[in-house]
């Protein structure tokens, strides 16, 4: 038999995380003169992970498993993740910022600068990316604030 790799565990236990969650969505409180019920939409996003953790368990176990015996450094490793670990930082101080700018600024700004730290950066490129922040980040907050009424955190700042 197969020795099991960490991909092929780490897509059991999401899959059995997603079980977990999809049985909770039986307990979500019913609106009273709803079109469509509270659980559809979570229902639709589990059910759109769980055939997407399928793939990957599936992938998984095709793929023999890599002899991972190789040590490696703490400078080895930031430098192999530094995208993710700025993403996760720059989300982490959105979040710090949110009570003071805003959902507006403060995503305009998270977009702007995650862009500028993880892609490029001559003029053309800062350029497109205050057009996708803006357009983005704008896009969003119009469609919830007048599309669907929902009250959008201000900052105490503005």
């Amino acid at each position: 038999m197969k020795r099991l790799n960490r991909d092929t565990v780490t897509a059991v236990l999401l899959l059995l995380f997603c079980g977990l969650l999809y049985q909770q969505t039986f307990f979500v409180r019913k609106v009273p003169f709803s079109i469509m019920g509270s659980e559809v939409w979570p229902r639709v996003i589990l059910t759109a992970l769980c055939i997407l953790l399928l793939i990957y368990l599936f992938k998984s176990l095709i793929t023999p498993p890599k002899n991972a015996t190789e040590k490696r450094s703490l400078k080895v490793w930031l430098e192999m993740y530094r995208n993710p670990v700025l993403c996760f930082g720059m989300f982490f101080l959105f979040l710090l910022a949110l009570p003071y700018v805003g959902i507006l600024i403060g995503g305009i700004l998270f977009v702007f600068i995650t862009q500028t730290l993880i892609g490029s950066r001559d003029k053309r490129s800062l350029i497109l990316h205050a057009l996708v922040s803006v357009g983005a980040v704008g896009g969003m907050w119009a469609v919830f604030r007048f599309g669907l009424g929902v009250v959008m955190p201000t900052g105490s700042l503005f």
